[in-house]
């Protein structure tokens, strides 16, 4: 692999801590951002202070065809019933070829969301899930999963 590899043709491989929950096509709201806090200084009205108070997260969503691999979605959210725990989660973005474009590690992470296929026998469409996830922020490269 060298530097001008792109992430063209992808597929998100997503595991929850030793859970494998298979490939993904589509990974949305991989981010995060700083919240600014604005003040005015006193006496001067030409100034007005950003300063840093936080990150935030936002939820990552996750899209795929069904497949056997959503039993793994659906055993998931079974366990949250007996009780919430904060996992963590690795998402690989791969070629086709199977190799490891890049990868991001997320702490504290709870589904909140699992969407499954709109079925009709009027639209003969691909059924797709969505699981979307929260989490507490990206763990350095290297470090945990």
């Amino acid at each position: 692999m060298t530097d001008t590899d792109e992430a063209v043709a992808v597929c998100f491989v997503v595991s929850i801590d030793d859970d494998n929950l298979g490939s993904f096509n589509s990974c949305d709201g991989l981010g995060c951002e700083v919240v600014m806090e604005q003040r005015e200084e006193g006496g001067s009205n030409g100034v007005i202070w950003q300063l840093p108070t936080r990150m935030k997260y936002s939820n990552v969503k996750l899209s795929r065809p069904v497949t056997s691999a959503s039993a793994g979605i659906l055993r998931y959210f079974t366990e949250m019933t007996s009780g919430v725990k904060r996992r963590t989660a690795t998402i690989e973005a791969r070629t086709q070829e199977g190799t490891v474009i890049a990868r991001w590690a997320l702490t504290g992470v709870i589904p909140v969301r699992w969407t499954g296929p709109q079925l009709s026998a009027d639209s003969p469409k691909v059924a797709t899930e969505t699981l979307e996830l929260a989490h507490h922020g990206f763990l350095a490269p290297g470090a945990g999963a």
